[in-house]
């Protein structure tokens, strides 16, 4: 997990998680936690002398956020402004491959799966020939990249997850040294 040194107009050094702001403004002072939503905690005062219990509560709501939802992830929910066809994000076709060497004719959908960590990776869901396409091959090929899409975003969501709250039991760690 990242972190950033933060020094307060009253001269209090700290240690600052990605997942909390501070917040200085005329009227507002305290941590914001910006974690799946916001809180803010306040210092209830003008000078800064409440800074640090307000720190403390931010960073044990980053915490328990963190150990109980799932991590946020940035993988693309709609289909693109300039993607023609009304299949959703990840797959595309019906792209038509010839074989070599018989130079028959297939069709298939091309399913980008995300993997965490990884770069993503490609497959294909085969639909039929030219002799054996029809539209209800085409929806059960389509059936068949939802599931192995789906499948693939759980996976990520999950190692997404997992990857978050070890670097919050890390940052755990380092927040009691400093």
């Amino acid at each position: 997990m990242k972190y950033r040194e933060l020094v307060l107009f009253s001269g209090e050094r700290f240690l600052v998680p990605q997942g909390i702001q501070r917040i200085d403004t005329g009227a507002t002072h305290g941590w914001q936690v910006r974690y799946q939503g916001t809180r803010l905690f306040s210092d209830h005062t003008r000078d800064g002398s409440g800074a640090r219990q307000a720190f403390d509560q931010a960073t044990r709501e980053l915490m328990r956020r963190i150990a109980a939802l799932p991590a946020p992830v940035t993988l693309q929910r709609s289909p693109s402004a300039h993607k023609t066809s009304t299949l959703p994000p990840g797959i595309s076709g019906p792209i038509i491959r010839t074989k070599r060497g018989t130079g028959t004719r297939t069709a298939v959908l091309s399913v980008l799966l995300p993997r965490f960590g990884a770069p993503s990776r490609r497959t294909s869901v085969h639909i039929g020939s030219e002799n054996t396409y029809s539209v209800e091959r085409f929806e059960q090929a389509l059936a068949r990249a939802l599931e192995l899409r789906a499948e693939a975003e759980r996976e990520y969501t999950m190692a997404a997850t997992q990857a978050r709250r070890r670097a919050g039991l890390a940052m755990r760690r380092v927040l009691r040294e400093a």
